[in-house]
């Protein structure tokens, strides 16, 4: 019988508060995995952009290449493969050790660099496009391995931690794949023998850290393979599809996807035609990329406390389309220079600084939107499907990369330069972002929240660890100001369907995002006893689905900052499903302009130890028997002590 993630072997106790994710690459579960990963990354990027470089600067030497388009064409053939077999990759992924999946594919790499060694010592461009198909196909095994393998070592705690490293490091290769890439293509004599010995050298390196991965259980080893790729691709996206929200994450990265790829694909032909620079200004531009979207990966695990904080997301997309803007702006204020600029003389000039700022910037919020999107992902699907749901992941990626190629192609074709392509894409990505955030409101109003949050307040928890990650349990929280469910919201590891006054759901704006987040809108006897008794039905129904349910039993905001009388809703919602109820507390928020107090003062967004503080408390969980609205009342009031 497999084992479920929560209980591997592989996984070490709960770490202490205040350690930082860079343990993880101390430890056996981690480390060889990550290193692995990281050379993989490391030698696609110094076989691609040794190859880009080669065909861009040096066409002459490649019969029948276009250095215009070839490096979209280069693109386009390596995640060719992540169309035709991610769904394969993924069944087989779930089937069996992924240690075992690891040593296979780095064992496979040698041999594919070994063809493409020849290729570049003998100039063959079919050879070395046979090799980047290749090495699509290496990289589309591996992909959902990659994904799946963490959850099954890391704690929930971790997982964002853990995923902002293999960010990290993904980039961190990138940056020096591209540095190794490009510094031997721009060897004139021996740029093609350097860059084959490169290759194959990583190669073996990453075949040795494969060994050191430890055995990682398969999920579903009685799975039985369909290799028939389409009905596959087909069944892996209808199974991604069960999960609104996982199915729109998907989305969401595969754009992401979409836009780096038009970037990193554009840096060579955006540095020779618009920066008037030599191979190496691109690897500089790379560079600052890869840093940005290191940086941001990184950054992740701090700004979201070690949780799935997907308010994150919308932040990143606001920051990518921003800085792609005056990408574009800053591009027109270049000058043509006479030759083509080396590092020196392109850090000279003032106005490519503002490039390298927009770059890193851009970058630094990509971060921000994918790790948390990527953490949800594997948090929110079930482990015995886990590594399929990645499969269809990259099948989805790969689609919109090839668009993005396409696109790229074609705009360049009719004269559009890379400057106009950059605007393009940053005009999509608002599109696309709007239309996605407003399929799941769940992503603005955590952000809403995680802005309002750490804008105004410097918040403590108290024993947030007791609301449940899996489960279901009713959240009994005083009622202080208009924005308690928010700031709940923002504290809690999984969504919250809230019990919200009618009225509320009357705005155009607050009753389409509580709709959406299937808040539950109820009324007092007086005023709809239909609508009440179809509140605690509809609360009922959520607790048998296992959803978390938060109500607050006062019925009313306070307008003295004590408690109102607890209301006898909760019994009703426990006759119709008994769950464990939990008490909570919110101090802080009386006085604010959020409440009712008759001095109300806006909070201090200003630095951290001066920002008005706000405390949520949470209580045990208790059994429904003893949660009578008097009992509860009193546990509320003694976690929310003398401050209000």
């Amino acid at each position: 019988m497999s084992e479920s993630p929560a209980s591997s072997p592989g996984k070490s106790a709960k770490p202490a508060h205040g350690e930082g994710q860079f343990r993880l690459l101390g430890e056996r579960r981690f480390a060889p995995f990550f290193w692995t990963q990281f050379l993989g990354a490391l030698n696609d990027n110094v076989f691609k952009v040794g190859f880009t470089s080669l065909v861009t600067f040096q066409a002459a030497r490649f019969s029948g290449v276009d250095p215009k388009t070839a490096a979209f064409l280069i693109s386009a053939i390596f995640i060719l493969p992540f169309v035709l077999f991610s769904a394969t990759s993924g069944q087989i992924a779930d089937k069996y050790d992924k240690a075992t999946l690891t040593r296979f594919v780095k064992t496979f790499e040698i041999a594919v660099m070994l063809v493409g060694g020849a290729g570049f010592v003998l100039h063959s461009a079919p050879l070395l496009y046979l090799c980047t198909f290749l090495m699509g196909v290496h990289s589309t095994v591996f992909g959902p391995v990659k994904y799946a393998y963490l959850p099954q070592h890391l704690q929930p705690s971790e997982l964002v931690g853990g995923n902002g490293l293999v960010e990290m490091g993904t980039f961190v290769a990138i940056l020096i794949g591209t540095i190794i890439g490009g510094a031997s293509a721009g060897w004139m004599e021996h740029g093609a023998v350097l860059l084959a010995g490169a290759c194959l050298v990583v190669a073996l390196i990453g075949r040795v850290a494969s060994s050191f991965v430890p055995s990682t259980a398969a999920l579903q080893p009685e799975l039985k393979i369909n290799w028939n790729p389409f009905t596959e691709t087909w069944r892996n996206l209808a199974l991604a599809r069960r999960d609104r929200t996982v199915f729109l994450s998907l989305l969401g990265i595969s754009w992401l996807w979409f836009v780096g790829a038009t970037f990193l694909t554009s840096f060579f032909n955006f540095a020779k035609d618009v920066l008037s620079a030599n191979p190496d200004v691109v690897t500089v531009l790379l560079g600052t990329f890869s840093i940005g979207i290191g940086t941001g990966s990184l950054l992740c695990e701090k700004l979201s406390k070690r949780r799935v904080e997907i308010g994150l997301v919308p932040l990143g997309s606001i920051g990518i389309s921003v800085f792609a803007i005056d990408l574009f702006f800053a591009s027109h204020t270049i000058l043509p220079a006479g030759h083509l600029l080396g590092v020196g003389e392109f850090l000279q000039i003032g106005a490519h600084w503002r490039i390298l700022a927009d770059l890193f910037l851009l970058a630094m919020f990509g971060g921000f939107y994918s790790v948390p999107l990527y953490a949800l992902i594997q948090a929110r699907s079930q482990p015995t499907h886990r590594a399929r749901i990645i499969a269809a992941n990259n099948i989805l990626n790969s689609f919109f990369m090839i668009v993005s190629a396409l696109m790229a192609m074609g705009l360049t074709s009719a004269g559009v330069g890379i400057p106009g392509l950059f605007l393009t894409t940053a005009l999509l990505n608002i599109v696309v972002a709007a239309y996605i955030y407003s399929l799941v409101p769940e992503f603005l109003l955590r952000f809403l929240a995680w802005v309002l949050v750490h804008t105004f307040y410097r918040i403590r928890l108290v024993n947030a660890e007791r609301i449940p990650e899996r489960g279901a349990a009713v959240l009994v929280c005083n009622h202080v100001s208009f924005v308690d469910a928010i700031v709940i919201m923002s504290e809690s590891p999984r969504p919250i369907r809230f019990v919200m006054d009618h009225r509320i759901f009357r705005s155009p704006l607050l009753g389409w995002l509580f709709r959406h987040v299937k808040a539950i809108p109820i009324a007092p006897a007086h005023e709809d006893a239909i609508m009440l008794e179809k509140a605690y039905d509809a609360c009922g129904r959520a607790l048998a689905d296992g959803d978390l349910v938060c109500i607050f039993p006062e019925g009313k905001l306070t307008r003295t900052g004590e408690l109102n009388p607890f209301r006898h809703g909760i019994s009703e919602i426990l006759k119709r499903h008994s769950a464990p109820v939990i008490p909570m507390a919110l101090r802080g928020l009386w006085g604010s302009v959020f409440s009712r107090h008759e001095d109300q003062r806006w909070p201090r967004p200003i630095q951290r130890g001066v920002m008005s503080r706000l405390t949520l408390a949470v209580g045990e969980p208790i059994d429904p028997v003893d949660a009578t609205p008097e009992h509860l009342q009193q546990l509320v009031a003694t976690l929310r002590g003398a401050r209000k």
